[in-house]
């Protein structure tokens, strides 16, 4: 990004819809000093890169307020980031090259291109905020149809004044809509939804049809009223989350504990959590163990043991012990705030088919005024036909022409999508990552951290010349108060296995090879093998044994007690629970799998035998960078699966860069999506998220061309009129949207 360029993210209220969107677009583009916008309908926000000026903020507000919207600047915790991850330089802001690959270079300009021509719609923009019949959208709604069933009663008692009546109650709708209608076309809007209805009810009243002209009004009104309660619904799912986080914290101050606000907690501070609280920030336990509730936020059905040192997160649920927490994160910055913060960002981009769409509206709504004007002008002038018939079908296809449910067809489904996936922990960066996902057909995984646990666990105890639970207990007193991970290792099972741990006394590290000291008058070694070996020898039995273990891909120390080999413990990073199952179901829908690791090839191909996944082991990032390059080469799509540090050549190298993490800032800011809480199966889950979006937008687009085909063909032949019409457009809009919220509960 030009370092002489600022951004500044602003909450827009009153917006329903993708037409409503590229409407403040391009309006906002006419303010000097404004370089690029990016607008999100479901996320009520708009980021607009400028020029530096403590004015402009100012003026794109008053800009947005002309059109019938309100604008606020968002805090500066809640600005937009400078992510590196591909998708966003479709149309967000920012330094966005994390990707080369031709297909994922998208243009400014031809993002919004669109914004000069689409034919919007444009509501009564009340604040989204408070209950829908309370708005002044609603409100007007209930005017207008007040006004047109006083019309009616009114018109009955006094038939010779009917139309004068139906014409009274027609202009209580249609003044704020005409208002709305000539202020887009000041803005540059001429083709928005509002100007065609102003010249459709205008022109029934001129031929006499003004009864229909204020029950058209009533029904445009009442589907705009739909749509704006569906749009709201959608922004709510994610925002919602924002709830999981209590308002109240027990911060420790000193020996005692008191109440303060959660978002006033600071990095640093400690918290007191008691059971059955939720936790109100991220953090890591300082003392205590329970069993931690992470269904809220992570979707996990079975709590989650977790104890000193292990990391929990805000919104999460305490079950049976009271739990000390040192804050990791502050209010603004926990994992909920952040992946709210980040699904808004990523649903200001636009996909593929949303920039495709936009396009086509640009020459479809003009396209089809020039129609609706040859219907309404070409029979009565060249065949002789009825004027008041032929203006009457012209008017009506101006009406069944309006693009607003095809507009909103993409926008609304992936929105959802988006807000689905991020509420599972899935966090998929803007519409093109996640219209793209659907297309993988391999997947290159990293092995430590991505498809195993990323920590050692003592999956062999070996007793040669005594039993195993000594051999444990004795390795674990040697062990204790350690912090390198085999022996944390070590130490895990000795627990899980109820024994009593007691430290040995002279312990010391030999370096590279082991440790050594004295418990309860032994003199103990535990160390490497060739360590053991020269200590007090091994025989073929023993070396037999280590070697079969060092077959499976395992590291094995080996114990001495008084110069007598006693026993070893064989150690792994395992595969996680759910990989076996993931890979193969990847490998069911025809995706391909691979692992690439720079672990040794021994241990690399043990783990890649038991889950069933070809190995390419010992690489640098630069070998694996090359090696996705290799099947991009044959065709191939390649989604990369790692930690988002390591693995970052290939990341930017695969057309869909996936990072695996547990809500840490490498997870949520790299890559082009983020698996937040270590799942496997989130692969697959991610792929078929897009494949239900992409059949979703499918059908929202037969709807929406398919009911204006059927009321195109039915006008023409005088089957319907302009109330059908209005519906065709207004009632495509509310279905298009109802179905695309069904992807909320994907």
């Amino acid at each position: 990004m030009d370092k002489r360029m600022e951004q500044t993210r602003f909450r827009v209220e009153g917006m329903d819809c993708a037409s409503c969107a590229a409407k403040i677009d391009k309006a906002v583009r006419r303010v000097s000093g404004v370089e690029d916008v990016s607008v999100s309908v479901a996320a009520s926000t708009m980021t607009v890169r400028h020029n530096p000026s403590h004015d402009l903020p100012l003026s794109v507000q008053q800009q947005v307020k002309q059109l019938g919207y309100s604008a606020s600047v968002l805090s500066a915790t809640e600005q937009p980031h400078t992510h590196t991850h591909v998708e966003a330089s479709s149309c967000c802001t920012g330094d966005h090259d994390h990707h080369d690959h031709a297909e994922h270079r998208h243009e400014h300009a031809a993002d919004h291109a669109h914004g000069a021509q689409i034919d919007l719609h444009s509501h009564n923009h009340a604040a989204t905020t408070g209950p829908w019949w309370a708005s002044s959208k609603a409100k007007l709604t209930f005017y207008s149809l007040a006004a047109l069933a006083l019309a009616y009663g009114i018109g009955h008692i006094l038939p010779a004044y009917q139309g004068w009546i139906f014409t009274a109650a027609l202009l209580v709708g249609l003044i704020p809509i005409a208002r709305r209608a000539f202020m887009a076309a000041r803005f540059g809007t001429i083709f928005s939804i509002e100007m065609l209805m102003t010249i459709a009810a205008v022109g029934a009243v001129v031929i006499g049809a003004q009864e229909e002209a204020a029950t058209v009004v009533v029904l445009f009104l009442i589907g705009e009223l739909l749509e704006g309660m569906a749009a709201t619904k959608a922004r709510a799912s994610i925002q919602s989350l924002a709830s999981l986080v209590p308002k109240i914290a027990l911060l420790e101050d000193g020996a005692s504990t008191r109440e303060i606000p959660a978002d006033a907690l600071a990095v640093g501070n400690v918290i007191m959590v008691r059971p059955g609280d939720r936790i109100p920030a991220d953090g890591i336990i300082l003392s205590g163990e329970s069993a931690i509730d992470e269904a809220p936020v992570t979707g996990e059905s079975t709590p989650v043991r977790k104890g000193p040192d292990a990391t929990v997160f805000a919104g999460t649920v305490n079950a049976d012990s009271v739990l000390r927490i040192r804050v990791t994160a502050a209010a603004t910055d926990n994992t909920i705030a952040r992946i709210i913060r980040l699904v808004e960002e990523a649903q200001e981009s636009k996909a593929p088919t949303e920039r495709f769409i936009d396009r086509f509206s640009t020459y479809y709504t003009p396209g089809v005024v020039l129609i609706a004007a040859l219907v309404a002008v070409a029979p009565p002038l060249l065949a002789g036909g009825d004027w008041a018939e032929w203006i009457y079908k012209g008017l009506a296809i101006l009406l069944i022409g309006c693009p607003c449910a095809l507009v909103i067809s993409t926008p609304a489904a992936i929105a959802a999508s988006l807000s689905a996936g991020a509420r599972r922990g899935l966090l998929l960066k803007g519409g093109a990552v996640l219209e793209r996902l659907g297309k993988i057909n391999t997947v290159c995984f990293d092995k430590t951290g991505t498809l195993t646990e990323g920590k050692p666990v003592v999956t062999d105890v070996v007793a040669f010349s005594t039993d195993t639970a000594k051999v444990l207990r004795l390795s674990a007193a040697l062990e204790a108060g350690s912090n390198h991970p085999l022996a944390k290792a070590i130490l895990d099972k000795a627990a899980r296995e109820g024994l009593s741990v007691s430290q040995a006394s002279e312990a010391k590290a030999v370096g590279g090879k082991g440790v050594l000291g004295t418990f309860e008058g032994m003199s103990l070694f535990l160390g490497s093998p060739n360590a053991a070996e020269e200590q007090a020898g091994l025989d073929d039995g023993q070396r037999s044994t280590i070697s079969r273990l060092h077959a499976d891909g395992k590291t094995v120390s080996v114990l001495v007690i008084d110069g007598v080999v006693a026993g070893a413990l064989a150690m792994r990073d395992e595969p996680r629970e759910d990989a076996i199952a993931a890979l193969r179901t990847l490998q069911n829908m025809g995706v391909e799998t691979l692992m690439l690791t720079g672990d040794n090839n021994q241990t690399a191909k043990a783990i890649g035998a038991d889950l069933g996944i070809d190995v390419r082991a010992e690489l640098l990032p630069q070998d694996k960078q090359h090696i996705v390059a290799q099947l991009q080469g044959r065709g191939r799509i390649v989604a990369k699966v790692g930690d988002g540090i390591n693995d970052a050549p290939a990341l930017a190298a695969a057309d869909i860069g996936i990072a695996m993490g547990g809500g840490t800032d490498v997870a949520l800011e790299t890559a082009d999506a983020a698996i937040l809480h270590g799942r496997v199966s989130d692969v697959p889950e991610m792929i078929l998220l897009s494949k239900r979006t992409m059949r979703n937008i499918g059908q929202n687009i037969t709807v929406a061309l398919g009911l204006k085909a059927v009321f195109l063909v039915t006008t023409l032949l005088g089957i319907t009129g302009l109330w059908p019409a209005i519906m065709a457009d207004t009632g495509a809009t509310v279905l298009v949207t109802l179905n695309a919220l069904r992807l909320l509960r994907a």
